[in-house]
């Protein structure tokens, strides 16, 4: 009888350790996959203030725009900053969305506004900084698929059962999905020099 419940409790030992790291190896999954967006966002971000740079000779009268762009690029840079410390907590990857939709608002004011100035629509400069953006936006948009993926397959871990139990004894909180508000943000903005 003692080999029996021996026998359980082993068992029982090695379902907990098992589960245990299942949900660390998701858990550094969404992290792994945080960290890839954290370096496509920054370099959308890095490529903001020459964007900006490059407008501003052509758009003096246009000062809100370009200040809302850059307003909405450093609310970006704090938010992604916040989220990259924690990438788990779920407050900070929601201002994260919040601020990244904020921002796509914007640029997406400044390539309209742009479409207005003809020398601007033509300056070599703007152009290659627009193909870069967009090129970045379509990274940053696999990179959050990614990442959703890698947080959807955590947090079913965590939410299945008997993972659950072994998730709320260790303190495996749920992980946010990283989304864009509005769905016709979810584009890449449009730029056209044609």
């Amino acid at each position: 009888m003692s080999w029996i419940v021996l026998g359980l409790l082993v068992f029982f030992l090695l379902y907990l350790v098992s589960a245990y790291n299942r949900l660390v190896t998701a858990r550094n999954g969404f992290k792994n996959a945080f960290a890839q967006i954290d370096v496509q966002l920054t370099r959308r971000h890095d490529l903001i203030p020459n964007l900006v740079e490059t407008a501003k000779g052509y758009l003096k009268h246009e000062r809100e725009t370009l200040e809302a762009v850059i307003a909405a690029r450093n609310t970006a840079v704090a938010g992604l900053k916040a989220a990259a410390a924690n990438p788990g907590s779920a407050s900070a990857v929601e201002h994260l969305s919040g601020a990244e939709t904020a921002l796509n608002g914007a640029l997406g004011r400044l390539f309209a506004l742009s479409e207005a100035y003809p020398d601007l629509k033509a300056n070599t400069t703007m152009m290659q900084l627009s193909e870069e953006l967009t090129s970045t936006e379509n990274k940053v948009a696999f990179a959050r698929q990614a990442y959703n993926d890698s947080v959807t397959g955590y947090n079913n871990v965590r939410e299945t059962f008997p993972s659950s139990v072994v998730a709320g004894m260790f303190g495996f909180e749920a992980a946010a999905l990283l989304q864009i508000e509005a769905p016709a943000m979810r584009e890449v903005p449009k730029v056209s020099f044609s």
